[in-house]
């Protein structure tokens, strides 16, 4: 599995807010994502994203992060993905 972790622009919760629908669409529509939700920030609004994907490998993790409406909509400062193991939960 593989981890996306997600830094969004500063200014930019217009932005996540008009993709939330085509986002959660996607990760509906594609079936691959363990599990996922937002970070937030200090005054309790949706700053980030981290998504664990069940793909084979990198590449794979890469091409569904790079599909996701919210990066096509330009969302993220920031993407990080690793390599991660469940091991609790």
């Amino acid at each position: 599995m593989f981890a996306l972790i997600c830094t969004d622009k500063a200014g930019a919760l217009d932005i996540r807010k008009a993709n939330r629908d085509a986002h959660l669409a996607y990760i509906a529509e594609t079936g691959v994502v363990f599990q996922a939700g937002p970070f937030l920030n200090d005054a309790g609004d949706m700053s980030g994203s981290l998504v664990i994907l069940n793909v084979d490998d990198r590449a794979a993790a890469e091409a569904w992060a790079e599909n996701d409406p919210y990066a096509k909509a330009g969302l993220f400062d920031k993407v990080r993905i690793e390599a991660w193991k469940k091991v609790v939960g």
